[in-house]
């Protein structure tokens, strides 16, 4: 019998989530459990790491699956390297739903980087407003320029100290192009610094600063291991031999 396990945390593993419910088809769903409130899931659900490349592939065994669908965040490269290595380990397919990543439009500013570091490097010497839309795992070298003033956004209240001054504000996406103008504008933001998630639920903000003619430093995503990868909700359900319409 079919047994998968879902690597989420994602709008779109929430999506696919729903689809294997529908379908009747085991699985379970698994976050990273860096979300204190993560949204539920129709889907018996674990919070918490695995304990690296050994934990995750005594998981598989003594947990029976058959089946591991990758639909972390594109930039959660070391989930993604160890499921690769667990289910090599294994024997068990792997399948990664990951969306593709934003590419310029006309009238985009982008400043592309290899990773976060190169990100701050990319940022002026003169003082300015930067909302970064980064997550709080990687803000830290963004000390290293406190000249600027910040603006950051969590979907969690920070539990401790920030390493620098900044304007917090705590909210859930999807968000819309006005509210991201909203932002930019009262703010008096003048660069972004993003990752390239790619997908729909973060876009707005990128939109936005093509609208208002606003310098973006994109951070590029990590570089992984050839993998089967595939863009749609429906593609992991043909894998996994079922339909989107089962139970529709």
């Amino acid at each position: 019998m079919t047994r998968a396990l879902i690597l989420g945390g994602t709008a779109d593993a929430s999506l696919l989530a729903a689809e294997v419910a529908r379908a009747g088809i085991g699985a379970v769903y698994s976050y990273g459990g860096r979300t204190r409130a993560p949204a539920d899931q129709p889907l018996p659900t674990r919070i918490g790491g695995f304990g690296g490349v050994s934990g995750l592939a005594d998981y598989i065994r003594r947990e029976n699956i058959t089946h591991v669908i990758d639909a972390t965040h594109p930039f959660a490269a070391e989930m993604s390297r160890n499921a690769i290595v667990a289910c090599a380990e294994t024997g068990t397919p792997l399948i990664a739903l990951e969306r593709s990543p934003w590419t310029r439009a006309p009238g985009d500013n982008w400043i592309e980087t290899r990773d976060v570091n190169a990100a701050v490097a990319a940022l002026p010497v003169a003082p300015a407003n930067v909302f970064l839309a980064i997550g709080r795992q990687h803000i830290a070298p963004f000390a290293s320029k406190p000249q600027h003033t910040y603006t950051l956004r969590f979907v969690d209240p920070p539990e401790a100290p920030l390493p620098f001054a900044a304007d917090v504000i705590v909210s859930r996406g999807p968000f819309t192009l006005d509210g991201e103008l909203d932002t930019l504008r009262t703010r008096g933001i003048a660069w972004i610094v993003a990752r390239n998630s790619g997908g729909d639920g973060a876009r707005a903000k990128i939109d936005a600063a093509r609208m208002l003619g606003l310098p973006v430093i994109m951070i590029s995503r990590p570089q992984l291991p050839e993998r089967l990868r595939v863009e749609s909700v429906a593609e992991i359900m043909q894998w996994l031999g079922h339909s989107t319409r089962l139970g529709a």
